[in-house]
């Protein structure tokens, strides 16, 4: 490189770092632009997009069923707050722990110790896929495939959208074998536990050879307890599980109560004699509560038929023949 083009570099060099040093601060930003042209047009819009607005409306749909159901048991809370919280009680005390029961495919009545990091009353989601599709699918049930009963071998309940009820309304135990003549009641909560109506229905799980068959409310009510209790499914389905009269005039045209044909007088006339009867060889007490012991196998099986339809709570109306043979063999053992 000649000696005149270094020094012309030279000065350039001194020169740009003389006018960097002289620079000014920086001056406001300068007005916007002119807009660009606008993009091309997006896919039009339909209420047929908005697949929330099929359940989230300015309609009562959400509103009054929830309205329903917060005045039935389950809404209201006690079975959650009695037992939601309880490995082995949560799969039907405790929404989410019904649901997790739903999807492992096991019973309800099977301990669960993972349904317990976030228990809940039993809520929509309970029977219900909600948020699964975002769409009125998510009213679809849980599951309505056919229940085996926990208590009883080879009896399975097949009752159309009613199943979904059975996973939880079942006895969970069935009539002890006696020792040497002689059966044990164990505890104050003794018996096939709450809630028998499915077995009820189907005329098993009874105590000291009462035989029993399926109800005219089991075979012949299409979707059974969803029917009787919600007057059917569908968008009207009554949410606070209550039975109407006049549902029941569908086949009982004449029906003006459920006291048809006065079943529940003859069920709760029974129920009471049996009572007295329990209470006079000391298996209750005068409160009417189990006396725990060791008891003849015969006593022992009025005591289980007793509480099998007292807990049954229909006075009847779900299975008046099994309900009756089993207080009548009751009262014939107690004598």
């Amino acid at each position: 490189m000649s000696i005149k083009r270094i020094a012309l570099f030279g000065t350039l060099l001194v020169a740009a770092v003389v006018l960097a040093a002289c620079a000014g601060p920086v001056g406001p930003a300068g007005p916007a632009g002119p807009a660009g042209p606008a993009g091309p047009a997006g896919p039009a819009m339909t209420t047929a997009d908005l697949s929330c607005t099929t359940c989230h409306n300015d309609t009562s749909m959400l509103t009054g069923k929830d309205a329903a159901w917060e005045t039935s048991f389950h809404g209201s809370g006690p079975a959650f707050s009695i037992a939601g919280a309880n490995a082995s009680c949560t799969g039907c005390h405790s929404g989410s722990g019904f649901s997790a029961a739903i999807a492992a495919g096991v019973d309800n009545a099977a301990a669960q110790d993972s349904a317990l990091v976030n228990p809940s009353r039993i809520d929509c989601r309970a029977c219900h896929q909600i948020h699964t599709s975002y769409t009125g699918d998510d009213w679809a049930l849980e599951s309505t495939d056919p229940v085996a009963l926990i208590a009883v071998d080879g009896a399975s309940f097949d009752g159309g959208q009613g199943n979904l009820c059975a996973h939880c309304h079942q006895p969970r135990t069935a009539f002890p074998a006696a020792t040497d003549g002689m059966v044990k009641v164990t505890s104050t909560h003794w018996g096939g536990h709450h809630g028998p109506v499915d077995a009820m229905l189907l005329g098993v799980n009874g105590a000291g050879g009462v035989e029993g068959k399926p109800s005219a409310h089991y075979s012949m009510v299409e979707d059974t307890c969803v029917t009787c209790h919600m007057g059917g499914p569908g968008a009207d389905a009554n949410h606070s599980f209550t039975p109407n009269v006049a549902t029941c005039t569908t086949c009982h045209a004449d029906a003006t109560d459920f006291d048809i044909n006065g079943v529940q007088t003859e069920v709760e006339g029974k129920l009471e004699e049996v009572k007295a009867a329990l209470q006079a060889k000391g298996l209750l007490d005068d409160t009417g509560t189990i006396v725990v012991g060791d008891y003849p196998e015969a006593q022992a099986a009025a005591l289980w038929n007793y509480l099998f339809v007292e807990e049954d709570k229909s006075m009847g109306v779900h299975n008046s023949t099994y309900a009756n043979a089993m207080l009548d063999a009751a009262l014939e053992a107690l004598k």
